[in-house]
């Protein structure tokens, strides 16, 4: 006689709209809230773009309306045409110089930032915490009170109406940038330099080999920061730089609004806005993802 085994287990039937039901929360009375002001708050933060977009693609005459229109009645696209072929403005050789003398500044300030902070993280030396906290309180010297020695200085070195005051400078460091890169440095744990040592490598390689690509996300940071303020910097081209050739963004949109014009060609000036924003917006999405990284990670140590 065979042995029979009886499956006693009672069969389970699972309604899957039960189940996709159960799985839906509803929201609350307070998170509906927040939603929606959180949507308004985005709503109104975002309505100087827009009308700033909108004033961009405005006739001159729509441009005078009162009260003004959010969406142009007539879609003026050649206004960005005209910006790059207008005599007076110039607006490539102002885009082009700002391009220069950033680029040039990133390259300087992350280089010679990352050398020194290596420095501080790497070696041991007497007086090193002295130096690091003299290096420190430069950050609370208003540029005012040395804008004048600086100026004197490049006048007679000869280097008015140049971009070099604007640029040789980045390449001797920035105390906000080495103190950004040191915390990150820091991190990084010394077997990786005593592997490379046993390797054969000068001090030069081990930061240029293993300190600098294990650095990216702060040396985006260090990058991002450099470009936005040097992009946005008025003051200094406005101390060195004289002529429109050599003019770059800021000022070249401050000119703009000046009395060579009869009335201030406000749809021009949003359509450069436009023009002078795009690249700091590309950037940082580009690079957003190193940017929050280098921020949380030269916090940890």
């Amino acid at each position: 006689m065979s042995d029979t085994v009886i499956d006693k287990t009672p069969n389970i039937i699972i309604d899957p709209t039960k189940v996709k039901g159960d799985r839906k929360r509803k929201m609350t009375v307070g998170e509906i809230v927040a939603f929606v002001l959180l949507i308004l708050l985005t709503c109104t933060m975002l309505f100087p773009v827009i009308f700033m977009i909108s004033t961009a693609l405005k006739t001159s005459k729509e441009m005078l309306q009162f009260p003004p229109t959010i969406i142009p009645e007539t879609f003026a696209w050649d206004n960005f045409k005209t910006l790059f072929t207008n005599d007076e403005i110039k607006f490539g050789i102002l885009y082009k110089n700002s391009i220069i003398v950033a680029g040039l500044s990133v390259v300087g300030t992350v280089f010679s930032s990352a050398l020194v902070a290596y420095g501080f993280s790497r070696y041991r030396a007497k007086g090193k915490k002295i130096m690091f906290m003299l290096m420190i309180s430069t950050m609370m010297l208003p540029y005012p009170a040395v804008m004048i020695p600086q100026f004197i200085l490049f006048s007679n070195l000869g280097w008015m109406n140049t971009f070099l005051p604007l640029i040789v400078p980045t390449f001797l460091g920035s105390a906000y940038q080495i103190f950004l890169l040191r915390q990150f440095f820091m991190s990084l744990p010394n077997e990786l330099y005593d592997s490379g040592k046993i390797d054969g490598c000068s001090e030069f390689r081990l930061f240029w080999k293993i300190a600098l690509p294990l650095s990216g996300p702060a040396l985006a940071t260090v990058a991002i920061f450099t470009f936005i303020w040097t992009w946005n910097d008025l003051l200094g081209p406005v101390l060195y730089l004289s002529s429109q050739e050599k003019f770059t963004l800021p000022v070249g949109l401050a000119a703009m609004m000046s009395s060579k014009f009869r009335i201030a060609p406000y749809n021009l000036l949003m359509c450069a806005s436009i023009m002078t924003t795009l690249p700091v917006v590309a950037i940082f999405a580009s690079a957003q993802k190193h940017f929050t990284e280098g921020i949380v990670l030269t916090g940890i140590k």
